[in-house]
């Protein structure tokens, strides 16, 4: 079955339902973006005419739906203000009634448990879309393989479309609509358009891609990097280190992508690169600023207990270095991140051991 959005040729005044699961930061951009105007189109274009989607949202915390319902507001994003179009839903079975498109802004290791309890309620024809980026531990799944695998429809019914939303998405720029750029993905003929269609504005330009794999494993593996770059900003080591370990984190994130099958130039996009720079030199970032805290000598749970958002980079560094293993692919900056996070390894005798490799040639994939 193809994603159910309403045919605008046949329905003119019909949008489609789009329900956001979680109230985080992308949550609520993601929610704001839904309803903002699309762009007008490019000279000798038709102007896009299909009506925005009725959004409506959802978390699991009745207190901060409440909060949100009233004030608008978050202390997750300072500064925003949902907009009024958007619903906010105490009850997940009223949210999820009727949603033609579903969109899953919930952090990677509990998106299994939040499906798990919402299944009951999500339309059998409703598409999604995942905006989270990690690994989930233990099982190595990537966030649309965890929806799927929770969901698992009757195996004689159509496949689901399930796709994603990545790119270099810092979510207080999002929310104040500067000019961005994301990729939709699917392995679903035809979703990936759906979903540029929904979610391209005035600021925002998506393209779309046809490598699921690729595109969500590039936002899984950068938070990782991320972490290594925060940590030489907290030892102050200098904008030559770190340029050099975005370009080798690149190398190693491609290695281990095409060789689980995902396409070499997928990271060199928007979803791959792209979205590496802005993670690692973004003060705002969260896995950059984590590694920074470590680089300063604070401890991890320290600064995890101080922050009110989930860090995705650091569990994702355990799946990533089992991935790594698996596939039989040399990570050492990712190793690195790993012992550091979670082996007691001193972030000065991290770098003492990467910059201590053995000499070769550079080689990128």
């Amino acid at each position: 079955m193809p994603p159910a959005l309403p045919n605008p040729d046949s329905h003119p005044d019909q949008s489609a339902n789009v329900t956001v699961l979680g109230l985080g930061q992308m949550g609520l951009v993601c929610a704001a973006c839904l309803i903002d105007a699309p762009p007008a189109g490019a000279e000798g274009d038709q102007p896009a005419s299909s009506p925005r989607p009725s959004v409506r949202m959802w978390g699991h915390s009745i207190d901060d739906a409440t909060a949100l319902s009233q004030t608008r507001t978050s202390d997750r994003l300072p500064g925003f203000v949902l907009p009024t179009e958007v619903r906010v839903c105490l009850d997940a079975a009223q949210a999820l009634a009727g949603a033609d498109i579903i969109v899953s802004a919930i952090p990677v290791q509990v998106t299994r448990e939040a499906w798990t309890s919402l299944r009951e309620h999500v339309p059998p024809r409703a598409g999604v879309v995942s905006v989270a980026k990690g690994i989930e531990t233990g099982t190595l799944l990537r966030p649309t393989q965890i929806i799927a695998d929770t969901l698992a429809d009757d195996p004689d019914a159509a496949p689901r479309p399930v796709g994603t939303l990545s790119g270099p998405t810092i979510a207080t720029e999002l929310a104040r609509g500067l000019p961005a750029t994301m990729t939709a993905a699917s392995d679903h003929p035809g979703f990936a358009a759906t979903i540029q269609q929904l979610f391209s504005t005035r600021w925002l330009r998506v393209y779309t891609h046809d490598d699921l794999l690729g595109v969500e494993l590039a936002g899984a593996t950068k938070n990782v990097i991320a972490i290594a770059a925060g940590i030489i900003d907290g030892l102050n080591a200098g904008y030559n280190a770190k340029s050099a370990l975005l370009a080798r984190g690149l190398a190693e994130i491609t290695r281990l992508g095409t060789a689980m099958g995902a396409k070499a130039d997928t990271f060199f996009g928007i979803s791959g690169v792209g979205d590496l720079a802005t993670t690692c030199f973004s003060p705002e970032g969260r896995n950059r600023t984590c590694g920074e805290a470590l680089g300063r000598g604070i401890a991890l749970k320290d600064h995890l207990a101080a922050t009110n958002s989930v860090v995705e980079g650091v569990e994702t560094t355990r799946g990533v270095v089992e991935l790594a293993r698996k596939y039989r692919v040399e990570m050492p900056i990712t190793e690195a991140v790993h012992d550091v996070l979670f082996e007691g390894l001193d972030p000065i005798a991290a770098i003492s051991r990467l910059m201590s490799r053995q000499l070769r040639d550079e080689s990128v994939g």
